[in-house]
């Protein structure tokens, strides 16, 4: 069986490559960061042709809460990458595609202080009459998503999901989970967290993610489907928690006058617990990334 994964050097591509060729499929990967062959997906889109059967597309411009907030025209380039492959599969012979939206497509307005525990569902996204999500970024999986239902009316098989915060190892230091795993085995202290360290995620691991887009692939759900735990983890948390598991109790930091996004972001859990439920606690990740990580600089 042939898969291609988009943005495969990206943290949730590198994750399905491992995956898919380790069940045996044949895997081509495409990203612009590869060293060996850099490809953008969207010279991809253009040239290659199928048949494949099954489609990750990964490829996007995130780059954490900073690029988000500060560098907003820098995710132009996700309306032209998503574009691109929609038009393209009115071109090949594609089984099914997996089309990664995010929970930034959701209202901030339901993601506030006075909001609070407000768990995300499904149908708290209006397409007729969307209300505010979070920045350009959730604007482009807004787009995206409403092109999967077209693409999806034309005959092509598809899966939208919406993880929450995926987080390993192996993510890049512009994320706030490896950021803070990092500075809890340097035992920084002050402990520096960005914003008022108050804001609230829903912390996925990335196996589970894996997982569970796996496991949906053998459903008829088309989505678009949440894929996070339903528990809420401040940031101020994640760094005690990382913290006590390296042996000490820091000062936590805030630094007000970094980026913190939404105050609340959890998921409701009600759809994907009709298939499939995550295994990897945030206790358990935490030890194994803080495993991984003091493994890494040996």
């Amino acid at each position: 069986m042939r898969a291609l994964v988009t943005g495969s050097e990206g943290f949730l591509g590198r994750h399905f490559v491992e995956h898919l060729t380790r069940e045996g499929w044949l895997v081509s990967g495409v990203d612009v960061r590869d060293k060996n062959t850099p490809m953008d997906a969207r010279d991809v889109f253009r040239k290659w042709s199928g048949p494949w059967d099954l489609v990750v597309h990964c490829a996007a411009v995130v780059n954490g809460r900073q690029t988000i907030e500060r560098s907003p025209m820098d995710q132009i380039v996700d309306f032209e990458l998503d574009a691109a492959l929609f038009r393209w599969l009115g071109e090949v012979e594609v089984g099914k595609t997996v089309y990664f939206s995010s929970s930034a497509a959701y209202p901030v307005e339901l993601q506030t202080v006075q909001a609070k525990s407000v768990k995300l569902r499904e149908v708290h996204v209006n397409y007729d009459w969307p209300d505010l999500p979070d920045e350009l970024y959730g604007w482009t999986k807004l787009t995206g998503e409403r092109l999967a239902i077209k693409a999806r009316e034309a005959g092509h098989n598809i899966l939208v999901v919406r993880p929450f915060s995926g987080y390993g190892s192996d993510q890049d230091d512009c994320y706030p989970f490896p950021a803070i795993m990092k500075r809890a085995l340097a035992k920084e202290n002050p402990f520096v967290v960005w914003g008022s360290g108050q804001q609230v995620r829903d912390f996925i691991h990335v196996d589970d993610i894996v997982g569970a887009v796996m496991t949906l692939l053998n459903t008829s759900e088309p989505g678009p489907i949440n894929i996070g735990t339903g528990r809420g983890t401040s940031m101020a948390e994640l760094a005690q928690m990382a913290a006590k598991q390296c042996g000490w109790v820091p000062e936590i930091t805030p630094l007000a006058d970094e980026p913190e996004g939404v105050m609340y972001r959890v998921a409701d859990m009600s759809t994907l617990k009709l298939f499939y439920t995550p295994r990897i606690t945030l206790e358990e990740g935490v030890e194994r990334s803080l495993f991984e990580l003091r493994n890494s600089v040996k």
